[in-house]
């Protein structure tokens, strides 16, 4: 079968789905999949047998399709077939309740070379990963995703997308709201300020502000009894951006300081990051030099004593959106550093183990 005929056939397979023939559009589709020789038109019907499945629930035959697209992907050796075929394969353990492996081929997503894809595609990733932490209960983990999900709907107007996203907080917020009246039940304050914290965050970034700050008084109120520093330092971030949403600059820098003082005594190098960075928007906002240049400079500091930096070419991680790539050592570097390097091996650790006295 020539890729002319590959393309009439899977034409033919999806007006026979959009008119709820799915058996007979399996078939059609099925017939392709053995007869075409055609890489690219195998790919894209595997695709089709990938959704068609995931919509009936038949999600084992999903993630058999999946696998079988990864395969062909890597034939066409093309950055956007691999992405959209690992996300397939995310969705696919997603739907079997695999949670880890689903967040592991989300990461593998994220780390593939910048595609024509990645915009359209970027944001069902985030929403899978979002829904895969949800599985775990990672309550904060997920919702950072689901705000980056959304983010992306908003950007490309994808409507669809938003509402999945919606579906997805529906769910986080109601099995927060359980897990708030476990912790209440059993007393446990610890889980109560944390859940507490998660709804303060789900108002703000709804824009429901009203809603947020009472939220955000009760969890300090728990975090501070119960001498949760880092927990405090959240909450005061929350707040900080509330004032922003609003902006009350003034208040905002206020928060930010406390939260600073806090951070800095426990010894946080991400929560000092996160507070220099939004401090920096706040000064340039104002017109604060000398401010905005103290903050920098943090931020930079910040960046050198924690290591994120390139160890190839030395730039700082995060000042560009840049994909990364986590070797076994746990050392971490641009992935096009890695790529340009020819390496598979970590520089730092081979350059390590030729030190004099190395043993």
């Amino acid at each position: 079968m020539g890729q002319d005929q590959t393309k009439q056939q899977i034409e033919k397979g999806l007006q026979l789905y959009q008119s709820n023939q799915t058996e007979k559009a399996l078939q059609v589709w099925m017939k392709v999949l053995e007869k075409s020789s055609d890489l690219v038109g195998r790919f894209r019907v595997l695709g089709c047998l990938v959704t068609a499945h995931s919509e009936m629930g038949r999600y084992k035959e999903m993630l058999k399709f999946a696998v079988v697209q990864i395969d062909t992907a890597r034939e066409l050796e093309d950055a956007d077939f691999l992405l959209e075929s690992y996300l397939n394969l995310a969705r696919s353990n997603e739907k079997l309740c695999e949670f880890h492996k689903t967040i592991s081929y989300c990461k593998t997503c994220l780390g593939l070379p910048g595609t024509r894809a990645a915009a359209q595609l970027g944001g069902q990733v985030s929403l899978s990963m979002g829904n895969a932490f949800l599985g775990l209960s990672l309550f904060q983990k997920a919702l950072e995703s689901f705000e980056k999900a959304l983010r992306y709907a908003h950007n490309n107007d994808d409507t669809m997308l938003e509402c999945r996203v919606c579906c997805s907080l529906g769910s986080f917020y109601a099995q927060v709201k359980e897990s708030m009246k476990i912790a209440l039940q059993h007393g446990d304050r610890p889980l109560q300020a944390l859940c507490l914290l998660c709804f303060a965050d789900i108002h703000r970034s709804r824009g429901d502000l009203e809603t947020a700050f009472p939220r955000y008084d009760s969890a300090m109120s728990i975090m501070t009894e119960i001498g949760n520093r880092l927990g405090q330092v959240q909450v005061l971030l929350g707040v900080a951006k509330c004032w922003v949403a609003r902006k009350a600059l003034d208040k905002a820098l206020d928060a930010i300081e406390r939260a600073q003082d806090l951070a800095e005594e426990v010894g946080n190098k991400l929560s000092q990051l996160k507070l220099h960075c939004l401090s920096e928007g706040i000064c340039r906002s104002k017109g604060l030099q000398r401010e905005l240049r103290a903050h920098v400079v943090r931020f930079h500091e910040c960046v050198e004593e924690t290591e994120l930096y390139c160890g190839l070419c030395g730039e700082s991680i995060g000042e560009k959106n840049s994909r990364l790539q986590a070797l076994p050592c746990s050392h971490i570097f641009h992935l096009r550093c890695l790529q340009n390097n020819g390496t598979r091996s970590c520089p730092n650790c081979r350059r390590s183990s030729m030190k004099p006295g190395f043993v």
